[in-house]
């Protein structure tokens, strides 16, 4: 791999209102870290009321004649922001590392399924068609269209700052609307180059925005009467108090929220597989998914098997800077986070699990002051534990033996969180018997983190989604649009007399 391209920043990191960076009211700040180093990097510049306010009303000038292009000229100003998104890939990638600490390969990756969904809104004029309906009634047509909401806003988390974004801004903008963007405080870079490009891209000024900021700017957002929808992706507390807040001031609102993703591995089951599928989906991106795989559900036999493998690699794993090209972890985001998550690890062992590897204490070379704590792993984690059930979003995998598939079926859906599964077997009718019983939004057959394609959209079940719509594909469109109804009959048609029964078709 080629060196990455230096990531150069202002000191201050602020925000990108109608078309132009800003310091807003700058009352307050807080430093962006670099957690392979532990040092402070930048200075965010937090929003006030004032601030997101300013960038809603830009927003709210600007969607009119946004919405009103015809789709196809929506579609090539995505398709110019596409061209420079492939261009600056590796940008990106570098300020996500810098400032989330995850791999510069996982990195690229990210930036990489954010570029699909917009190669998928490039072509959202077929999705944005209606149905019509001919002599629905006698001289009377029926049709539908979907028309944009006005102004939309997304709250973004910090495990994901370029994709997550991306699964929501290009959608909303290709379907009409205008965007405001809410991002992580632990990563906000990215949104401004993002925003920057949109601009080169030949995206009207006002159209997006971005805000920095904490919980006051997400409260003013969601307060804000010009906010038609909110769009958000964190922690299943913070889901449902943003689902129920905008509720109640009117929104459309899609909040995903945690998880706690089990993957089943059956007898049968190519242990290769198995044990490359757990390693990496357990401790890629320091765990640090909502996607990442915490729980192993072992059935019958393949736990004597399959526990001292992973150990083995668990111990071996390659823990450095994130622009190191050997690493296959970096650092946890925050320190605060590394203690949250280290905390954990001391209660599972109070707890009566058994520690199998522990990852606290790990230094890297020349990088002592950084983030890090290596992977670990428990066995003999029973569902009352509370490392079993609540989401530690670290590097954490904790083994769980059952009987059988139908007890390991069980265990999964009696969790709160069903976001989502994967089954390792390779006996087909188990693994359709799986599928089909198995309650959570994504599941993977001998795929450990099932992140659907662009087209088919993202969203779990249970606790781990609140409201009606999946993120991005078609059930993005509709989420970011509205259905109009239109019957139309012309004069000759009508009948004489006024009519006081409920119309029928005749």
């Amino acid at each position: 791999m080629g060196a990455a391209p230096a990531f150069d920043s202002p000191a201050d990191v602020g925000h990108w209102i109608a078309g132009a960076a800003t310091r807003g009211a700058a009352r307050r700040s807080q430093p962006i870290w670099n957690p392979a180093t532990g040092a402070v990097a930048r200075q965010l510049l937090l929003a006030e009321e004032a601030d997101v306010a300013a960038a809603v009303a830009a927003a709210g000038a600007a969607q009119p004649a946004w919405g009103e292009l015809p789709p196809l000229r929506r579609a090539r100003v995505l398709n110019a922001f596409l061209a420079l998104l492939n261009v600056h890939k590796d940008e990106l990638a570098a300020m996500i590392t810098a400032e989330h600490g995850k791999v510069f390969s996982d990195a690229q990756g990210e930036v990489m399924r954010g570029i699909d969904i917009v190669e998928f809104a490039c072509g959202i004029p077929q999705l944005l068609k209606g149905d019509f309906t001919d002599q629905v009634s006698t001289g009377i047509d029926n049709w539908t269209l979907r028309q944009p909401l006005g102004v939309v806003a997304g709250i973004t988390p910090f495990n994901f700052p370029c994709m997550v974004p991306m699964w929501m801004f290009p959608v909303a903008l290709a379907c009409g609307n205008a965007f405001v963007l809410k991002p992580s405080e632990r990563d906000p870079s990215a949104s401004l180059l993002m925003a920057r490009l949109l601009q080169r891209a030949g995206l009207p000024d006002g159209v997006f925005n971005v805000v920095q900021g904490d919980k006051l700017a997400v409260d003013a957002l969601l307060a804000h009467p010009d906010v038609k929808a909110v769009s958000f992706v964190g922690s299943t507390p913070i889901a449902q108090h943003i689902y129920e807040t905008g509720a109640r001031h009117g929104k459309r609102v899609q909040a995903l929220g945690g998880a706690k993703n089990h993957m089943v591995v059956l007898p049968d089951a190519d242990l290769d597989q198995a044990v490359d599928a757990l390693i990496g989906a357990a401790y890629g991106s320091a765990g640090e998914r909502c996607m990442a795989i915490s729980v192993a559900v072992l059935v019958g036999d393949v736990a004597e098997r399959i526990v001292p493998r992973l150990a083995a690699r668990a111990r071996t794993l390659v823990i450095r800077n994130g622009m190191d090209p050997a690493a296959e972890m970096g650092p946890i985001v925050t320190a605060q986070a590394r203690e949250r998550i280290e905390g954990y690890i001391a209660l599972g062992v109070e707890e009566g699990a058994q520690l199998v590897v522990d990852g606290r204490g790990c230094r890297v070379a020349g990088h002592e002051g950084g983030f890090f704590t290596g992977g670990t792993l428990f066995d003999h984690v029973h569902p009352q534990m509370r490392i079993y059930r609540e989401e530690i979003f670290g590097p954490v995998l904790a083994c769980v033996r059952v009987r059988d598939l139908a007890e390991a079926v069980a265990l999964v859906n009696a969790h709160e969180y069903g976001n989502g599964v994967a089954c390792f077997t390779s006996d087909g009718g188990a693994a359709r018997a799986f599928t089909r019983s198995i309650e959570a939004g994504m599941v993977g057959i001998n795929v450990p983190i099932p992140v659907p394609m662009a087209w088919h959209g993202f969203g779990g079940w249970k606790k781990s989604l609140f409201g009606d719509m999946h993120a991005y594909g078609e059930e993005g469109v509709r989420f970011y649009t509205r259905q109009k109804s239109v019957m139309q009959r012309w004069p000759d048609s009508i009948g004489k007399g006024a009519e006081f029964v409920m119309p029928t078709a005749r």
